[in-house]
């Protein structure tokens, strides 16, 4: 068992091969993002059970509309009502729920739903479940650039003002501590534009094993893996 005193913070999970998974099963793509998101839910919970304090997970890239559009449209509709499923449990789990990405690009009923799940969860005070959904790191990044050129322009702070902390004051995850560990599954090793300003300090750990076969006891590891790690930031 991992040593709870040296807990990561905040984890990250690039939640990979749902896809994959269901076509070893010879079902349709969508069954597997409906097993991907059982899982999810199983490890959010085991995660607000373990103490850890933010997870961020990678649920629909900006990248991801060039999929099949029946394949875009069956994901939409199961994040939606999964988010209106979790605003209902959140609260007794006391799982508070964020979404990070440009959701003004998603459909009416799905901007209520995200609205409504954060509004009931807010105040919760258990792990925070960041969910990455239309999100693109790049895109984060050229948006925080434009809110403080912006600021510059208006008066509001001079060129001398814009530091590292300026930037992540500007970013989605405003306010959070960047991830620890960043886990991966499905044997893929890249980042594919996810946390880019976040991630560069954080652990990497890329595990074989498609997502929806992703188990409490994988989490468990991944923390021991990650304690055995030494963190440097750049220092000899």
């Amino acid at each position: 068992m991992f040593d709870k005193q040296y807990m990561p913070r905040h984890i990250a999970i690039i939640m990979d091969g749902n896809r994959r998974w269901a076509k070893a099963q010879g079902k349709p793509a969508s069954y597997g993002h409906k097993e991907g998101a059982k899982t999810l839910e199983k490890i959010v919970r085991y995660a607000n059970k373990i103490g850890l304090e933010y997870i961020t997970v990678y649920a629909f890239s900006t990248e991801n509309w060039k999929r099949a559009e029946e394949e875009v449209k069956a994901l939409m509709m199961l994040l939606q009502s999964y988010l209106d499923d979790y605003s209902k449990r959140a609260d007794t789990e006391n799982i508070k729920v964020k979404i990070l990405g440009d959701i003004s690009a998603l459909s009416e009923g799905m901007q209520k739903s995200i609205y409504n799940c954060m509004e009931r969860t807010k105040n919760n005070t258990g792990v925070t479940f960041n969910i990455a959904l239309n999100y693109g790191g790049r895109d984060e990044i050229i948006k925080a650039i434009k809110t403080i050129v912006k600021d510059v322009k208006e008066g509001k702070i001079q060129i001398e003002d814009i530091s590292e902390e300026l930037v992540s004051n500007n970013l989605y995850t405003k306010g959070e501590p960047d991830p620890d560990l960043l886990i991966r599954t499905s044997g893929e090793l890249r980042l594919s534009n996810f946390l880019p300003w976040q991630l560069v300090y954080s652990e990497f750990l890329f595990i074989d094993k498609n997502w929806p076969d992703f188990t409490e006891e994988d989490l468990d590891n991944a923390i021991i893996e990650y304690q055995k790690r030494t963190r440097k930031f750049g220092a000899n």
